[in-house]
């Protein structure tokens, strides 16, 4: 949207009306008829308010109709609304190309791009045109409302409001108060939004607010990733969807958001936090620069079909995910040594794939004990009839079980998911090596050590590579296949053809802490925690925005308590020891829960407490 002209008309002069009393908002207007405004013009049409959508570009009004008109018809063509009803929404909504149509309104929403200027000028020529008692919205997500309402004829009346896209489905809506704020303007909003049916977080005034707050430094250090050739980008988003159940991955999300706009996001929050891990990451600018902008100039970190599309065509990148597996060796017996949850789901990830495996656990009892949660496994399955009674007779026919590692002498490859302990896991690699025939490749399933320390153990390091499976390792797609420096080629893509051939999505990352997904992972997590630490929002909301705002399968509160605050603080702390970036020293509010013994749902007690079973 350009920017509107100041019209000159004066506001009445009667005092504002910001009691918490005060009567519901009925008339709204909308200052900005992109995609986002038309969607919150739809949203508040729906929910019976009278809206003004406001553009000073005509074709933007017009596409607003448009837009308005063809989601209400495929309404009523999914029987979700009546035709007399769809009459009345439409009838609802009207547009102009002045700000004076908002003259009316009692509550008016700007959407207009995330440029200062631009903003300062609508909310100037606003003060200009609406009544004192009503209220200006802004729907910044990294801009100062403190400065927006600070420079306005009535600050007490201006806060943020913001929708997530698109606002029709989304039901986060954060609710943003400088210390200028009205009390009463906050209540009013937070009613209309409850009243259509989102549900409202009160916050402060900081770049990012929550949702975005944590959200967009994941999508920074996704795309240092991505610049810094650590990873393929398809390799980075298919990581950060199968592993975290995420509905996209980060760089198809930069490109669904707009590159520039993320960039404008994070230079927000870096001039606000100093935080280095909240600078734009270069590839951003260098994109912005170039037009390359994402989805809506058909190029971004992906090529797509035209500008606007989501499909995404091949392009002179899309070869870097095409990972070799010429070479490779073959893999017929498996030898996993482990007796606890994740070397069961291992042992039962190859057996039901037709392989030949072998449980090696400390006693004979810890490996019978391992099988029998094969057996228990693949017994939900016979129930849930995901398989039949005798594939799962023959897969458990393929399971074996030994207490000594001399078990493994004939198997191909030999994976190991012991305790994650350095110490631990090199004395096994040793024993593999004394063990294990000659060409037989050996895997580690670390998630945080480094994969070359367990390599150097042996007498040959070139048939090393990490497999990292994720828990249930059933049900998880995702694998990480983890070269070092002296992996061999042929180790490195029997590895990816090993995971293809159970049914797996592997991925390629090397050496470094964190791999991908851990890597992109806990910083989120331990921002969310230096929110709470900062008094800034409530685990509840935190976990509400993340969930309601950014289709998070969990919380990052509740992931932490389901992972456990120690194995969380270990982590965190071997990717600060690495990277050694401020911003990635554990949150103290972290350190101390461990160290009182509050671990998560594992002690009944983290961030939440938790019955005892």
């Amino acid at each position: 949207m350009d920017r509107l002209p100041h019209t000159g008309v004066s506001p009445a002069t009667s005092p504002s009306d910001l009691s918490p009393s005060r009567a519901p908002l009925t008339t709204v207007a909308v200052v900005g008829l992109g995609t986002m405004g038309t969607g919150i013009a739809e949203t508040l049409a729906r929910a019976g308010r009278e809206v003004i959508g406001i553009d000073i570009d005509e074709r933007a009004c017009r596409r607003a109709v448009t837009a308005l008109e063809a989601a209400t018809a495929r309404a009523v063509h999914r029987e979700r609304i009546t035709e007399r009803e769809r009459a009345g929404i439409l009838g609802r909504f009207r547009v102009a190309t002045d700000l004076r149509a908002a003259a009316g309104a009692e509550l008016v929403i700007e959407v207009v791009p995330e440029d200062y200027d631009t903003k300062h000028e609508v909310f100037a020529g606003l003060d200009a045109v609406v009544r004192p008692s009503a209220i200006l919205a802004t729907g910044t997500n990294a801009l100062s409302v403190t400065r927006l309402a600070a420079e306005s004829a009535h600050p007490e009346r201006v806060l943020g409001l913001h929708f997530f896209n698109p606002a029709p489905a989304m039901r986060l809506v954060e609710i943003v108060s400088s210390v200028l704020t009205a009390p009463g303007a906050v209540e009013a909003v937070t009613a209309l939004a409850r009243d259509l049916g989102k549900e409202p977080v009160a916050l402060g005034d900081r770049p990012g607010f929550v949702a975005d707050g944590l959200l967009f430094g994941y999508l920074n250090q996704a795309a240092a990733m991505y610049e810094a050739k650590y990873a393929a980008r398809e390799d980075i988003d298919a990581a950060m969807r199968l592993g975290c159940g995420l509905p996209m991955g980060p760089l198809a999300l930069l490109d669904l958001i707009g590159i520039d706009t993320a960039r404008t996001v994070l230079e927000a929050m870096y001039a606000a936090s100093g935080d280095r891990l909240h600078a734009p990451a270069p590839v951003l600018g260098q994109l912005a620069e170039a037009g390359l902008t994402g989805r809506k100039a058909g190029r971004g970190f992906y090529t797509y079909q035209a500008p606007g599309s989501g499909t995404v065509v091949p392009d002179a990148a899309s070869a870097e995910v095409r990972h070799a597996t010429d070479g490779a060796r073959p893999v017929r017996a498996v030898g996993v040594a482990g007796s606890g949850t994740m070397a069961a789901g291992i042992a039962e990830v190859f057996a039901r794939a037709g392989l030949e495996v072998v449980l090696a656990g400390r006693t004979p009892e810890k490996a019978e004990a391992a099988k029998a949660r094969v057996a228990k496994s693949l017994a939900r399955s016979v129930s849930k009839g995901r398989m039949t009674e005798r594939a799962r007779e023959e897969a458990l026919g393929r399971v074996g079980t030994a207490d000594s590692l001399d078990a493994f002498a004939a198997v191909d490859l030999a994976v190991e998911a012991v305790a994650e302990d350095l110490v631990v896991k090199q004395e096994l690699f040793r024993a593999l090596d004394k063990v294990c025939k000659p060409g037989a490749v050996l895997a580690t399933t670390t998630s945080s050590l480094p994969v070359i320390a367990c390599a150097r153990a042996t007498s040959r390091p070139q048939d090393v590579v990490g497999l990292h499976f994720f828990n249930p390792a059933p049900a998880m797609k995702l694998v990480e296949v983890v070269h070092t420096v002296l992996t061999a080629d042929e180790v490195r893509a029997t590895g990816h053809a090993v995971c293809a051939a159970v049914g797996k999505h592997p991925v390629d990352c090397g050496d470094r802490a964190g791999f991908i997904v851990n890597a992109l992972l806990f910083p989120y997590l331990n921002n969310a925690v230096k929110m709470v630490q900062e008094h800034y929002a409530t685990p509840d909301d935190i976990d509400a925005a993340m969930k309601l705002g950014g289709g998070y399968p969990m919380g990052p509160f509740e992931l932490l308590d389901v992972v456990g605050l120690d194995v969380s603080l270990a982590i965190e702390r071997v990717l600060h020891r690495e990277f050694r970036e401020p911003g990635l020293a554990p949150a103290p509010l972290l350190e101390h829960l461990v160290a009182a013994g509050c671990l998560g749902r594992k002690t009944g007690r983290g961030f939440r407490e938790y019955a005892k079973a």
